[in-house]
């Protein structure tokens, strides 16, 4: 063979190999964004998704970025924004005690009125503080009520199912009414304290010795290796709140539980009058609501405030509080309007305009009944959360307020997010959103941190659809993480 003839067949090898390679190019598809949840789209989810990178605002993946869906708790991401833009993260909310009466020998002769301000954060060492200052300032009896005025709303009717529910019953904390005054979150704060075996524990209040409810049934103490059997039922009449309990409890350590109060204002009114008895405090009036501002004459006895809003918010988004976004929602519609909201859906109206003015001059479809998600009928796009996050993102001020609030997934308080690859579980922070009926959603949405040290802030969202109607959350997980560990692979 010649030389010629080798030379000839090696140009025609590298011709083909070169033509091969260029074909081979030419056939392969560009990546799809979100394919894992393209994938779950094609199964019968309604899905939207969308990320971008906010050094340069350059749009990196999008699916479906406009569709509106139902985004559960990521809602609380518009409401933390929108609080941060409305006031500083050391914004305090002030509750008083007030009266017109005089203090004549260790008695006030008048009414003791207990002026809320909208903190969702009061807690029992909160109400013991002003029980403490008024014994402080020489009080021993009160000739007069407790007026619990609830400012700066009122009375807020009810809207959600479980909410609703909650004003005649309730065996769990999360669907605690609302209101402008209450404490724990809206709920009676209960320690069982086991006996020995055969006996009936004991049941009292976590800030009290004595709970200012009745209390009816018994909880058994059984053997510590015997099943726990035991409920707690708040349930109310014409009387008022009371506790219904039953069951046993395994000798041991005391057990914390959480019932919702059907009328949080009064509710903390009552723990107040019930601590001030402790303390060496008599009243003889009853506890009464009014919605009318103490007058201009009356004089502060004492003060006490919740957290700062910036921890509020971080408890908010990090345990998805629904108790202080919705309270948040009707503090800030108080603010802005100037009048007392009403309904939770009136209020969260100040949450679609906060955003409408983000997307100016457009303006967004979203619609929002609610600061914490708990309603269904909220709806938001991929495009509406990415721009709220873009929007904290360059108010560099407080982003780090806001930022502080998103999980990492390695130090989550839930499980299900410490899966995953080591770029998920130490560059990403992000606030989630679940919900079951009347279908399932699943929802993602925070910043990633890329290898360079710029920021990405990304949002998905996973419904249930017509065909499919509940996706299960840890699939709809798997699948939003598996394609945002791509965006970290990337970048």
């Amino acid at each position: 063979m010649t030389l010629e003839t080798v030379l000839q067949r090696n140009f025609l090898a590298l011709s083909l190999l070169a033509f091969s390679s260029v074909a081979a190019a030419a056939s392969t598809p560009e990546r799809a964004p979100w394919p894992a949840l393209a994938q779950l789209a094609r199964s019968g989810a309604q899905v939207s998704a969308a990320a971008i990178d906010l050094d340069n605002e350059h749009v990196l993946e999008e699916l479906h970025p406009d569709t509106h869906l139902t985004p559960a708790s990521l809602t609380k991401l518009v409401t933390a924004a929108a609080a941060l833009n409305q006031w500083p993260p050391d914004k305090l909310f002030h509750t008083r005690l007030l009266t017109t009466g005089t203090i004549v020998a260790g008695e006030l002769r008048g009414d003791l009125v207990l002026l809320g301000a909208g903190d969702a954060s009061l807690d029992d060492q909160s109400f013991w503080s002003l029980a403490a200052q008024l014994r402080g300032a020489g009080v021993t009896r009160v000739r007069g009520r407790l007026v619990v005025i609830p400012a700066p709303f009122g009375a807020v009717g009810c809207e959600t199912q479980d909410r609703c529910d909650a004003r005649e019953r309730s065996d769990r904390a999360y669907n605690a009414p609302l209101g402008a005054l209450g404490v724990d979150f809206g709920n009676w704060c209960l320690l069982v304290h086991p006996g020995e075996p055969g006996a009936t524990a004991a049941l009292q209040g976590c800030g009290v010795n004595q709970l200012p409810i009745a209390v009816a049934g018994q909880i058994r103490t059984v053997a510590a290796s015997a099943r726990q059997t035991f409920w707690v039922e708040r349930v109310t009449d014409a009387q008022g709140d009371q506790l219904r309990v039953g069951g046993d409890i395994p000798s041991g350590p005391a057990q914390q539980l959480y019932r919702a109060m059907s009328d949080p204002v009064l509710g903390a009114g009552r723990l107040l009058k019930e601590m001030l008895r402790e303390l060496g405090v008599s009243m003889t009036g009853e506890v009464v609501t009014a919605v009318a501002a103490p007058p201009a004459t009356a004089r502060m006895l004492a003060d006490v405030q919740g957290l700062p809003l910036g921890e509020q918010l971080g408890r908010m988004l990090r345990y998805s509080n629904n108790y202080i976004a919705d309270v948040l929602t009707l503090d800030l519609a108080a603010q802005v309007s100037g009048t007392s909201p009403a309904q939770l859906s009136t209020a969260a109206t100040v949450l679609s305009d906060f955003l409408a003015r983000l997307e100016a001059p457009a303006g967004p479809s979203a619609l929002l009944h609610s600061g914490s998600g708990l309603t269904p009928e909220n709806l938001l796009s991929a495009h509406d959360l990415i721009t709220v996050l873009a929007h904290a993102y360059r108010e560099t001020r407080r982003f780090p307020t806001y930022y502080a609030g998103l999980m990492v997934p390695r130090d989550a308080p839930f499980g299900f997010l410490r899966e995953g690859k080591d770029a998920w579980l130490d560059r990403v922070a992000v606030k989630t959103g679940s919900m079951d009926v009347p279908h399932s959603v699943l929802g993602i949405a925070g910043y990633l941190r890329k290898r360079d040290g710029g920021w990405i802030a990304f949002a998905a969202i996973v419904n249930g659809g017509p065909d499919r109607a509940h996706v299960p959350l840890r699939e709809a997980l798997q699948a939003a993480r598996s394609d945002v560990e791509d965006l970290l692979e990337r970048y």
